[in-house]
């Protein structure tokens, strides 16, 4: 067994598998083998139960006796240390096991982790005592205040969803008061965004001013990389014939006039010169991403947007935005201000994918030259066989079509696999995509070249 974490976090201790469980399971024995300490302090060998450099007992079973299996008082700070952090994993009370008594910071951190993974109401066991941050705004912020000293900015948002999830506080979140005390991160605005309709005026402005936080973030961390890597696909996508030195693209140039060498020479003599163009001079690319707002997108509505506006800040692109659920909503106008997009879309409903790209299809005008992205989990709710013939109609006219089943960090989504199939055996495969590699995709298709899927071997 490895010394345990110093503290109880939500991402490392408190998946639903581990969240704290009544007292008559909480006792260092019952935490397996793995999870009991020896008389001394140290951790007993998960396979031996012996401590580090005792012989290994053959197969005696564990004592039934209960103290024989509580761990006593460890001597030396190494000790302390080990059952203090035994005691902030396992939440305390009478039958932790441990017998520390936790003082100052400690006790604080424990009381702010047992607000909310404490035992709820109606989950069973024997200890009278229930997780909760009560029903008014003020108390949760003021719980919000003590996370944020207590743990770093990722555990502090890890919490709040957990808040929000297990506690059902998302109507808390139309008071300004809480707003202000909340860690700005992408699932917070996601939530804002769904609350928006019910949201009250003395709130719009303060969740607005959060939202606007979170999208600045996001604008300083992809903007630059995104403008960088799409002008150089830009450029390289614009070919010419008579470029100058510097614009000259080797590789296509050599391969244009192979039947040009000179054996005795060992020379190409390139009659033809292939170059790359100066795409920032003209709109060299349509771009529309077609985003489908239900509630299972927020995340990946929230990147769609920022991405959004940077692409429209780029000269050489035009750029489209489109959102859905039944019905679609043209949002290009307000390409200039992400905020302004985000609030002008509305989570939740239903999808009809195909009436999206009917839309989009619409607005095509030159298709050699245009990238449709949409981004959906492809759970359709319109005319399935109609969808399909979009999507094969557009590729036979040249449009470079991209399925991005979530444009996110969370990991695999859920998504329509038949409907992913389909999409893939019409030369558009669908695979979840992280805002990191977003510009490399766009690059590719800007180019044209096959598609940077992150892992080949589970998307469709």
């Amino acid at each position: 067994m490895t010394t345990p974490a110093t503290q109880r976090t939500p991402a490392t201790q408190r998946t639903p598998a581990t969240q704290r469980t009544p007292a008559t399971q909480r006792t260092p024995d019952a935490l397996g083998t793995s999870g009991a300490l020896g008389t001394s302090g140290a951790p007993i060998d998960p396979i031996t139960r012996t401590a580090p450099g005792a012989p290994a007992a053959a197969t005696t079973p564990a004592p039934a006796d209960p103290a024989a299996t509580t761990p006593a008082p460890a001597t030396g700070s190494g000790g302390e240390e080990r059952l203090r952090r035994w005691r902030m994993v396992l939440g305390g009370q009478e039958a932790d096991g441990t017998g520390c008594e936790l003082t100052g910071r400690d006790a604080a951190m424990d009381s702010a982790l047992e607000s909310l993974y404490g035992k709820r109401p109606g989950a069973g066991g024997s200890r009278d005592r229930s997780a909760g941050l009560g029903a008014s705004a003020p108390s949760v912020a003021r719980w919000l205040g003590d996370i944020r000293t207590y743990f770093p900015s990722s555990v502090v948002q890890v919490m709040q969803r957990d808040a929000i999830d297990r506690l059902g506080l998302s109507t808390l979140l139309l008071e300004p008061e809480m707003l202000e005390a909340v860690e700005p991160d992408v699932h917070l605005v996601g939530t804002l965004l769904s609350l928006n309709k019910a949201m009250p005026e003395t709130t719009k402005e303060t969740a607005r001013a959060v939202v606007r936080k979170v999208v600045e973030d996001l604008e300083k961390r992809l903007a630059t990389r995104t403008r960088a890597t799409l002008t150089g696909a830009l450029d390289r996508s614009a070919r010419i014939s008579r470029p100058r030195h510097h614009d000259i693209d080797w590789n296509r140039t050599i391969a244009a006039n192979l039947k040009n060498y000179l054996p005795e020479h060992r020379t190409v003599v390139p009659e033809r010169l292939i170059g790359y163009g100066r795409a920032a001079q003209s709109v060299k690319k349509e771009v529309i991403l077609c985003i489908d707002q239900s509630g299972s997108m927020a995340a990946s509505v929230v990147y769609a947007s920022v991405f959004g506006a940077v692409l429209a800040s780029m000269r050489s692109l035009n750029t489209r935005l489109v959102v859905f659920d039944t019905a679609v909503v043209d949002l290009t106008d307000q390409l200039d201000d992400p905020v302004d997009v985000l609030f002008g879309t509305q989570l939740g409903g239903g999808t009809d994918i195909n009436r999206a790209l009917a839309y989009c299809q619409s607005q095509i005008t030159r298709p050699a030259d245009t990238v449709v992205v949409l981004i959906s989990d492809l759970y359709e709710g319109g005319i399935r066989h109609e969808m399909l013939k979009r999507v094969a109609a557009m590729k036979a006219s040249g449009v470079q079509f991209v399925t991005l089943l979530a444009l996110s960090d969370e990991g695999a989504p859920a998504y329509d696999r038949e409907h992913a199939a389909a999409l893939a055996g019409l030369g558009a495969p669908a695979f979840a995509c992280t805002p990191d590699l977003f510009p490399d995709v766009m690059a590719a298709a800007i180019e044209k070249r096959p598609l940077p899927i992150p892992d080949k071997e589970t998307h469709q």
